[in-house]
């Protein structure tokens, strides 16, 4: 004997589903955003704390998909900051490597560029003080992170 649900319990049922399906969607969609946008900068999360397993209700299932949406928001509101920023620097490079004489000691650090390491473009005399006077000057990178004191 097959029961079937009535009208009501068939509705919040396929009401449910969608919900379920959206929260899954969002979750997946802002994991892949993050993990590929932000791999260094990745902090372990929580582990769901201990209880009784329960079925949320509609309106902590739309509370769920509402937070996620907002979650997914500002990461992508993030990485469209970050975007520009590191255009911003990598243009400043850009000048700075075609007329260092209009750019003097300007720093650009390779982070913000996007690139890993301490490393620094920075502007600067060749031969020291004489190529500062003689308006000699280049864009050297430093050796890399300082050393430990």
């Amino acid at each position: 004997m097959v029961r079937t649900l009535p009208a009501v319990e068939q509705t919040e049922a396929a009401a449910r589903r969608t919900l379920r399906d959206q929260v899954a969607r969002l979750e997946r969609e802002h994991a892949r955003l993050v993990a590929a946008a932000f791999p260094d900068e990745l902090a372990p999360t929580a582990a769901a704390p201990a209880g009784v397993a329960r079925l949320l209700s509609l309106g902590e299932l739309e509370a769920e998909r509402d937070a996620l949406t907002g979650r997914l928001t500002e990461a992508r509101r993030a990485l469209a900051v970050r975007a520009e920023r590191r255009e911003r620097a990598r243009l400043q490079l850009e000048r700075m490597l075609l007329d260092p004489g209009s750019h003097r000691f300007v720093r650009v650090a390779a982070a913000d560029l996007g690139e890993r390491g301490c490393g620094v473009y920075h502007v600067r005399p060749r031969l020291g003080l004489v190529g500062m006077l003689a308006g000699w000057w280049q864009v050297k990178l430093s050796s890399g992170c300082p050393l430990p004191f």
